[in-house]
């Protein structure tokens, strides 16, 4: 029987950790956001053929510690560096004219990507509650040391 209920705490314990998680929006949802409610926003650039951005979305965007804190005191962006995406920052409009949706592995380069010139992915960026782009976070970073440069 208290296998059973240690079982059953543990498996609820892991399902409460599970369930925290970052609430995404699009750039625009959050400039808009940021207008009404000004508040910086971390973003996050990614692209769907690089291994440590995944690894970034299952390990340290799923830390407790990451989640509440993004989730406090920023709006939490996901940009794909090689989607589709129409965006407008700062009065200019940018999308992807050389996107591919037949393409498979690496696509066109967004001209947002370009604008902000990413180094390599991932890249994190914040736009502080001005609209300014701060200097990048670039490559893997676990909770400890990701939470440190959020603060």
């Amino acid at each position: 029987m208290k296998k059973i209920i240690l079982a059953l705490f543990l498996t609820l314990g892991t399902m409460s950790i599970q369930a925290q998680e970052i609430k995404w929006m699009t750039i625009d949802e959050a400039l808009a956001l940021q207008k009404k409610n000004p508040k910086p926003i971390f973003m996050d650039v990614y692209t769907d053929w690089c291994g440590p951005c995944k690894y970034l979305d299952t390990t340290t965007f799923q830390d407790a510690s990451i989640v509440n804190y993004i989730t406090a005191n920023y709006y939490a962006v996901k940009f794909n560096a090689e989607g589709n995406s129409t965006l407008n920052f700062k009065g200019k409009t940018y999308s992807n004219p050389g996107f591919d949706p037949n393409r498979k592995g690496r696509n066109s380069a967004h001209d947002f990507t370009k604008f902000i010139a990413v180094e390599g992915y991932p890249s994190m960026y914040i736009i502080d509650k001005k609209g300014e782009l701060q200097k990048p976070i670039v490559g893997y970073k676990t909770a400890e040391q990701l939470l440190p440069l959020l603060k």
